[in-house]
């Protein structure tokens, strides 16, 4: 039997963490090789999803950058088995592989053959080993690059041009970009005259770091060009911030914003944007999106206890099996009779939300009250009216395109696409009827869902079928040859932890 790791010598702990670390390298290879066959004989209808690292993202703990690194190994690496025999024997990482994989796959334009053959064996030996460092490779590709890459100075060189934006784990963007000399000098062009320091009214210094001045500067552009007629069109209209929240919670904000006012007049700096708004949209209004009458708090109230009805399903689909049905006939909905699990869901539900947050930004995510305050304060807004499991209500249609009111409910709705696991942005969607218009099926809330292209696709042309259920969100129910009980799936939005 194994010894406890307490019970180790300090040379057996070195030694086991070493071995350990060399058999991580071999199951790294493992999974790329697996990959590699998944890519090439697994279905897209069984998967589920386009290709192998939707799925792993979905099925495992992989993030979306790392199953793509794997997948783009899975698939290069069999073009130049050199990097691939120093992957499957341990003596390089994966990091290291990816990174003399893309060389490989585009090396500078004017580097020949033999040149890039060379190149990529010294690589190798350089990442080869503990002593594998890579800032060392980084730099060896970057001269080469230079010498050998595009005619064209590096500073002028268009095609090397990049921005990254990943939202991290607390919530926050994180951005990091390569621009060429001229799109370089616009982009401080733009920032320099907002990049000023500001002092005080009183003469008190402008605090604020350089790095904070561009940052602001930044967020005044953005609002500017959100705030101009010439943008293009995403998503059948043209791109802005939306803003999701109950009809409750607006109205509680509005109240403590208002009981706040009578506090403190100087709360919000009067400067030409709190003006404009306060004259154009002070009281933000809530209205019904289907007929711009107006919504009292108390009407919305009654609203927030008001189900959907599911014409999508036929009586017998639509039975004590459904999810969210009350088995029991308990009244509480979750079908066990069991009062301290339902309570236990319902804290579940408090901690990690349900779509029903004072505030949530369809790219970003949950947004405090504080700053949902502030987004009422100063935009003009189109008022959702959400029911208790955040989906909105009163939006039936008749027409078969979806408005675009319908448009911004279902993005309120499902977020992103709905397909469990994938997520994709709320603008690259398009509105799917789950009973088809062709078959009697109406453009109503209760018959739409969000999906990407290849979701779309997917629905219409698998076994995979999508319902409304007793809480007014799709379920994804999985054909037999990825599920064989063909349990039901809650979509991505709503997917999370959660009490049996």
């Amino acid at each position: 039997m194994t010894a406890a790791i307490w019970q180790l010598s300090d040379s057996e702990l070195l030694a086991d963490a070493a071995a350990v670390s060399h058999q991580i390298q071999l199951l790294e290879a493992r999974r790329i090789a697996l990959v590699a066959e998944i890519d090439t004989r697994v279905s897209r209808e069984k998967l589920g999803f386009p290709g192998p690292a939707g799925w792993l993202t979905s099925t495992t703990l992989l993030s979306p950058s790392k199953a793509n690194k794997i997948v783009a190994l899975a698939r290069g690496l069999k073009d130049f088995p050199d990097i691939a025999d120093a992957v499957n024997t341990g003596v390089m990482s994966v990091d290291h592989a990816a990174l003399i994989l893309t060389f490989a796959e585009t090396p500078p334009k004017n580097l020949p053959q033999a040149g890039q053959d060379i190149a990529r064996k010294a690589m190798i030996d350089a990442a080869t080993g503990p002593e594998a460092r890579t800032s060392r490779l980084r730099a060896a590709i970057t001269r080469l690059h230079d010498t050998y890459g595009s005619k064209k100075p590096p500073a002028e060189d268009t095609d090397r041009n990049e921005l990254f934006a990943s939202k991290t784990l607390n919530g926050r963007l994180v951005m990091k970009g390569d621009f060429d000399a001229v799109t370089g000098e616009k982009l401080l062009t733009a920032l320099s005259p907002l990049t000023e320091p500001q002092p005080a009214a009183d003469g008190t210094h402008d605090e604020r770091s350089p790095a904070k001045r561009r940052a602001d500067a930044l967020g005044h552009i953005l609002d500017h060009y959100l705030a101009s007629s010439d943008r293009p069109i995403e998503g059948g209209e043209r791109p802005h911030v939306n803003l999701h929240i109950t009809l409750r919670d607006l109205t509680d904000l509005r109240d403590s914003a208002d009981s706040a006012d009578d506090d403190d007049d100087d709360d919000i700096a009067d400067d030409e944007n709190s003006r404009t708004a306060t004259e154009t949209d002070t009281s933000a209004d809530a209205v019904d999106i289907n007929t711009g009458d107006p919504i009292h708090p108390d009407e919305a109230n009654e609203a927030d206890g008001h189900s959907v009805s599911d014409s999508s399903r036929t009586p017998a689909e639509s039975d004590a099996s459904e999810p969210g049905a009350d088995n029991d006939g308990d009244g509480d909905g979750d079908g066990d009779g069991d009062g301290g699990a339902a309570a236990d869901r319902g804290a579940y539900r408090d901690l990690f939300g349900d779509g029903t947050t004072v505030g949530w930004l369809p790219w970003m995510g949950p947004l405090s009250r504080n700053t949902s305050r502030q987004l009422a304060c100063d935009c003009v807004l189109t008022a959702i009216v959400m029911d208790e499991n955040g989906s909105p209500i009163n939006l039936a249609r008749t027409a078969r395109t979806v408005t675009a009111k319908q448009r911004k409910a279902l993005i309120a709705r499902d977020h992103t696409c709905a397909f469990p696991g994938c997520g994709k942005p709320a603008s690259w969607t398009e509105a799917h009827h789950i009973r088809h218009w062709a078959d009697g099926g109406p453009t109503d809330m209760n018959n739409l869902v969000l999906l990407c292209r290849f979701h779309h696709r997917l629905l219409h042309h698998s076994d995979w079928e999508v319902f409304i259920g007793t809480d007014n969100h799709p379920w994804f129910v999985p054909p037999a040859t990825v599920d064989p009980y063909r349990q039901p799936r809650q979509s991505h939005a709503r997917a999370g932890p959660h009490i049996a």
